[in-house]
């Protein structure tokens, strides 16, 4: 079986939403997880002091900086400073802990297999009604029923399943107001990943285990969840012949900018790209030229051609007037052998969305030009190992790796994957280093090619 539509498969796989909108770093962490302690104190207890001491701690610290404490207020930006982010993640962890001990199981169980939520949160994004609340302004169920052309039974049985979320909120009886969530819905972008993911992701991830079961251990990007819930159909093909989710698909990518550590103006700081000296970079699979315009902005020795397939280029983002001399675009496929000599080649999350078989295709294409000294430089996941970092980080990984999967079998790889997968592609790819900045959710593999 072949990989259908492959070089299309590649890049849209490389701009997952799903993958990009919730991934986290390599980063070593306390386990708050450990419910051996070295004293008689009841747990619940344990952790009730961990939260009040951590929560103090951090309210002192945005108090000292002048930031307000968090809040549902519809004008709060959930922004932390950097010397608070053990706080938090303590604070979360241990509140998660302890609000779990105290369910039932079958309470825990329903607390993460709940799929009613999704349908509220689909209901808000799809009828917009973010949009229809003005900032500071409110709205009776009724009038939101004759916007929406839903009964009032309807809009309050929605809507009061998303304020159990802390979407939107009732100030009053009947009266919907914002929070600061339904407010970041009324985002497009953040509005168009919500439509996808309960419109297009929920019924592809419900056959994940279908086509596991009917593929087993496929890396086949139509041999997927996805391509069961579809009529047969691979990603590239459904957004080919269907412009609504290709339009919901499109504004899905743009949240991609609004997830913290993921921001593509972080590039120029997880690498010291200036050590480089005086380079010539090939951003393989570099779509629109985003990569290249932060880093040329940054670095003047840096000029860099962004390769990708016609479709994904687009015609190019808008590239800044000072830069165009340093920038240029060539249509070229993932998988096609490489042509342009560089002494670098950049990655930028091409390989999440392929099995192992074809991400190793992928670094083969480079072989015929590659010379001794070469780097290949990957931005991507590296996956942390169980209890490496905060639970609740950790958590959000796992479900997003497992989501990964029915796109087109891919997934994220852990750092002995990804040095085997180095290896299996030629054993001349060495990989010298792993950066991955704190807080940062993507590192970089430095790979040289030694002849």
């Amino acid at each position: 079986m072949t990989l259908i539509g492959t070089p299309l498969v590649a890049t849209l796989y490389t701009w997952s939403i799903f993958g990009l909108l919730f991934s986290f770093p390599f980063t070593m962490a306390s386990n708050n997880n450990n419910n051996n302690n070295n004293n008689n104190t009841p747990r619940i207890v344990e952790l009730a002091a961990q939260i009040s001491t951590s929560v103090a701690q951090l309210q002192e610290q945005l108090s000292a900086e002048g930031l307000p404490s968090p809040s549902f207020d519809e004008n709060f930006s959930a922004k932390y400073p950097a010397n608070v982010t053990q706080l938090r993640d303590a604070v979360l962890d241990a509140s998660a802990e302890l609000h779990e001990l105290l369910l039932d199981p079958l309470m825990v169980l329903f607390k993460f297999a709940s799929i009613s939520n999704l349908v509220s949160i689909d209901a808000v994004a799809r009828y917009k009604i973010p949009d229809m609340i003005p900032a500071g302004g409110r709205l009776s169920f009724e009038e939101i029923g004759q916007k929406t052309g839903l009964e009032k039974n309807v809009v309050r049985r929605l809507l009061r399943n998303a304020m159990a979320m802390r979407i939107l909120q009732e100030p009053e009886p009947g009266v919907v107001a914002h929070t600061s969530i339904s407010k970041f819905l009324a985002n497009p972008a953040i509005n168009g990943w919500a439509q996808f993911e309960a419109r297009d992701t929920w019924p592809a991830t419900t056959r994940i285990v279908d086509a596991i079961q009917k593929w087993p251990n496929s890396q086949q990007a139509n041999e997927t969840g996805w391509v069961l819930a579809n009529n047969g159909k691979t990603v590239p093909e459904v957004i080919a012949t269907e412009p609504e989710r290709a339009m919901r698909f499109a504004n899905g990518m743009n949240a991609i900018d609004w997830v913290p550590g993921y921001n593509i103006s972080l590039l120029p700081t997880v690498y010291d790209w200036a050590s480089l000296g005086n380079v010539k970079i090939v951003n393989v699979g570099g779509a629109m030229g985003q990569a290249a315009i932060e880093l040329a902005k940054k670095f003047g020795n840096l000029t860099v051609l962004v390769q990708d397939s016609a479709a994904m280029m687009g015609g190019g983002v808008l590239v800044p007037a000072e830069l165009k001399d340093r920038i240029t675009f060539q249509e070229h496929e993932l998988f096609a052998p490489q042509t342009e000599k560089a002494a670098v080649y950049f990655f930028r999350m091409a390989f999440r969305g392929l099995g192992d078989q074809f991400a190793e295709q992928v670094l083969k294409a480079q072989i015929p030009v590659l010379e001794s000294g070469a780097k290949m430089l990957i931005q991507d996941v590296v996956m942390p190992e169980h209890d490496a970092v905060p639970l609740w980080r950790e958590r959000t990984q796992r479900s997003v790796d497992t989501a990964l999967q029915c796109f087109g079998n891919g997934r994220e790889r852990y750092l002995d994957e990804w040095k085997a997968l180095l290896a299996a592609a030629d054993q001349r790819f060495i990989l010298e280093q792993v950066h991955v900045p704190k807080d940062n959710l993507l590192g970089i593999l430095e790979v040289t090619w030694k002849a």
